[in-house]
């Protein structure tokens, strides 16, 4: 049994109110009514992506937003399967509470997890006494690279196939990098790429480094860099086709200390 005390009331109201109004727009808006599962495919991943940026930038307010609009989806979905008979709402509901309550025994049972990866370890045990032949099963293979490789490795470390030693998995990167240098031929240099990127995501999930996130920030710093470039040759009637590597790169220096000089100034007040 749940204890509810002390806990946050159920927004049962409105979410019963956003629960009718997807339900009549699928009966009263042409636009509503023509989707599918299918033709909503592209819209649900933009979404999540919108709700993922508002958590990178802390925006606690745009991501109340985007959480609707996430839910929106998820009730869109959910309406589309009960109008065809797929499934219900309340098929979905019971199903990730019983999900919840029977992969977590150290809460909702007698099982005992003092640490992260203890649930970690107890989770895809959990999975695989529920059927489930493979630790890897159930990875979708639509997730990022990155990311699906992260999701790999921590499912493989979960049941002990993991390195030992950070510096081990350190020297893994340098060898996949020196057989990307030695590589010939593109499928092989393709391979070989694909191993060296395999073995850094293994040393950032051994350093604490989310490298999703980390690529994402060093692509926004070179856009941010790159955009400080085109604004000054701009300014000097330039355009960047027109300038010189040696005049852009003396700009991306600037660009990088401007933006080091903010970051400190942020981080002073920050502190004060």
């Amino acid at each position: 049994m749940i204890n509810a005390r002390r806990r946050r009331p159920v927004p049962a109201r409105e979410f019963r109110r956003l629960v009718l109004i997807v339900r009549r727009l699928r009966k009263e808006c042409p636009w509503d009514r023509k989707q599918t599962h299918r033709s909503l495919r592209e819209s649900l991943l933009e979404e999540t992506y919108e709700v993922l940026d508002a958590v990178d930038r802390r925006d606690a307010a745009d991501l109340s937003q985007e959480l609707g609009d996430l839910m929106l989806h998820i009730v869109m979905h959910a309406t589309i399967a009960e109008e065809s008979r797929e499934f219900t709402f309340a098929r979905i509901l019971t199903g990730i509470s019983d999900k919840l309550v029977r992969r977590h025994p150290h809460v909702f049972g007698n099982a005992r997890a003092k640490e992260a990866r203890d649930v970690l370890k107890n989770w895809e045990q959990l999975k695989m006494d529920e059927g489930r032949r493979s630790v890897l099963g159930g990875i979708p293979r639509g997730l990022p690279a990155i990311q699906r490789a992260m999701q790999v490795q921590r499912r493989a470390a979960a049941v002990g196939f993991d390195w030992k030693k950070t510096k081990d998995v350190l020297e893994k990167v340098t060898e996949e990098a020196n057989e990307v240098r030695t590589a010939r031929g593109r499928r092989r240099r393709e391979e070989e790429f694909g191993d060296l990127l395999f073995a850094l995501v293994n040393y950032a999930r051994f350093t604490g480094v989310n490298p999703e996130r980390a690529l994402r920030g060093t692509v926004e710093r070179f856009t941010q860099r790159f955009q400080y470039i085109e604004r000054h040759l701009a300014a000097r009637g330039i355009r960047t086709g027109d300038a010189s590597l040696r005049a852009m790169d003396a700009l991306w220096e600037e660009a990088k200390k401007e933006h080091t000089g903010r970051r400190r100034r942020k981080k002073r007040r920050s502190e004060a």
